[in-house]
């Protein structure tokens, strides 16, 4: 698929390369399922991407039930030496779900595919925590801990049924094979004559056994396609486009673009102005739009949304860690849409955000809407062409500053042990000047739409722009900040500052060596967010200053 992908951009007179690296990825074999008791049933299975492998003999166990699969369906039960049947939701990924099964001392998950109750496929899957490859650190302490398989729906509800009737006994036995291998990714590049700034698009090319339609052969349709039109376009783009193809996605756990992040961190760190991320568009039954993405990028998307997609239902939601979404620690801002389905549709699917052929070998070309795709790409190219010819970037910071003052201030009286309140103020003198640089930027934005066209003050704030989402970036949506990749679906992911995410427990402690620790680790966190929003205030005055 790298050489194919590297032809094609080639072909459309794209510059494109492959990059090899080596990569932990796993090789996955078919699972086996019994029910010991009540009564003996086989169910067919697959061993889930990354697990640990069972012995010949495999394990068995007492069934427990914990649904998502989240923390909080543990409370108040035990699971230690138990196996956990859980279910093939986002809400913790598959990868978040095993962890948290190990944690606490569970022996083995089962998954049930998600989709209509009569679904009968059967998924595939990773469960490996860790992000990229693993260092030595991580390699000890976010690796699988547990044997995993993945059964159909069908099946799953079957031993729901059994389980509330009483106990039931189950075995089963996970085949797989995890190494390091060579690992090929694809990197095409459209450059501007103008500026050494781009746009990065990425979106995965290898999957699981099957057609993949939608997963992702139709993002990477669209990914050439937005490569033909700018390449022929080129002239008129004050910023480039690097497309990446990303290899080890779910067999490595985004192995292909965490490490594409790391060995071209200067030129990203200095260059790239945006990430739009294409994964499984157009998916067949999708009605809505759904766009995650940062805080500062909102507005501009949303109009053009609005624009192209009149009468659909538009929803939205800050981006979070996942996908290849290998950049945040850079501070680059990203955005990823496409067609959802509504709210009863997912109630009757047990939340198939993706289509209930998700991860499956029923993943054919007949599961992609083909209409709806027109205006996916409608929008992805409406997208691009404003973060590539702008003259000054579509950008706003008073929203960023208003999330994180919401953020810091709702913790109430929780966050006065860490100081919340002091950093709230320095969110407040943020915010001030994010306002500030928000009318200079719109003032900028008419004069240059009027003919003005000496653009050094448009570099001067595109600088700035960039700098800002350097820093607030990595605080706003990782746990581990610039030089770390969170672990696959982090349950702290899904709040804003994720570094924060105990804050509301810190005061549920009585005094002592766990209260300590904890509010230590909070502290610095404080003083981390503190100095950021700071230093960004200063930034923009700054650059004010040098306009004025």
């Amino acid at each position: 698929m790298a050489e194919y992908s590297r032809d094609a951009l080639k072909e459309i007179g794209a510059d494109a390369r492959i990059d090899e690296l080596p990569g932990l990825v796993s090789f996955p074999e078919k699972g086996e399922l019994r029910v010991l008791a009540p009564r003996e049933i086989a169910f067919e299975a697959n061993t889930l991407g990354h697990s640990v492998p069972t012995s010949a003999d495999g394990i068995s166990g007492e069934l427990m039930d914990v649904r998502t699969g989240a923390f909080e369906e543990y409370e108040g039960r035990d699971a230690t030496g138990r196996i956990t049947l859980s279910e093939l939701s986002y809400h913790p990924a598959r990868h978040e779900k095993q962890r948290i099964a190990g944690i606490l001392g569970s022996t083995g998950c089962i998954m049930m595919n998600w989709g209509h109750p009569e679904n009968t496929a059967v998924p595939f899957g990773s469960v490996k925590p860790a992000w990229g490859n693993p260092t030595p650190e991580t390699a000890r302490t976010e690796m699988p801990t547990l044997p995993c398989i993945g059964i159909a729906r069908t099946a799953g509800l079957q031993l729901r049924e059994m389980l509330q009737a009483g106990p039931v006994r189950v075995w089963f036995r996970a085949n797989v094979e995890n190494g390091w291998r060579p690992v090929q990714i694809t990197i095409g590049e459209i450059k501007s004559d103008r500026s050494d700034d781009f746009v990065l698009i990425g979106g995965h090319q290898d999957s699981w056994p099957g057609p993949q339609a939608t997963d992702n052969a139709a993002g990477n349709a669209c990914m050439l396609e937005l490569m033909r039109v700018f390449g022929e376009h080129r002239s008129e783009l004050r910023r480039g486009v690097v497309a990446g193809f990303w290899t080890g996605h779910e067999t490595g756990t985004m192995v292909g673009s965490s490490w594409y992040a790391d060995r071209n961190w200067d030129k990203l760190r200095q260059h790239a102005v945006g990430y739009l991320q294409i994964d499984q568009p157009s998916c067949l039954g999708t009605s809505a739009w759904s766009t995650a993405s940062a805080i500062e990028m909102r507005a501009f998307h949303q109009a053009i949304e609005r624009d192209l997609l009149p009468g659909r239902d538009l929803s939205w939601r800050r981006s979070t860690k996942t996908g290849d979404s290998s950049f945040f620690g850079l501070g680059i801002p990203m955005l990823t849409g496409q067609g959802y389905y509504t709210k009863a549709e997912l109630d009757a699917s047990a939340l198939a955000t993706l289509g209930w052929w998700h991860h499956s070998v029923e993943n054919t070309i007949d599961k992609m809407d083909w209409g709806y795709m027109q205006d996916h790409i409608k929008v992805y190219a409406a997208w691009l062409w404003e973060l590539c010819t702008a003259v000054v970037l579509p950008y706003s910071f008073e929203p960023v500053a208003d999330a994180f003052i919401e953020r810091m201030s709702g913790f109430g009286g929780a966050g006065e042990p860490i100081g919340l309140s002091s950093a709230t103020s320095l969110g407040q003198a943020f915010k001030a000047a994010a306002s500030r640089l928000d009318a200079e930027t719109a003032a900028w934005r008419k004069r240059y739409a009027d003919g003005y066209s000496d653009e050094t003050a448009a570099e001067a704030l595109n600088a700035c722009m960039k700098r800002l989402s350097r820093s607030l970036i990595p605080l706003a949506s990782t746990s581990k900040g610039t030089y770390g990749q969170d672990v696959y679906g982090f349950t702290p992911q899904g709040s804003m500052i994720p570094s924060l995410f105990e804050v509301p427990g810190l005061g549920k402690l009585p005094d002592g060596e766990a209260r300590w620790m904890l509010e230590t680790k909070l502290v610095r966190e404080r003083n981390r967010i503190a100095d950021a929003l700071d230093d960004c205030r200063r930034e923009i005055e700054t650059t004010l200053r040098g306009l004025s």
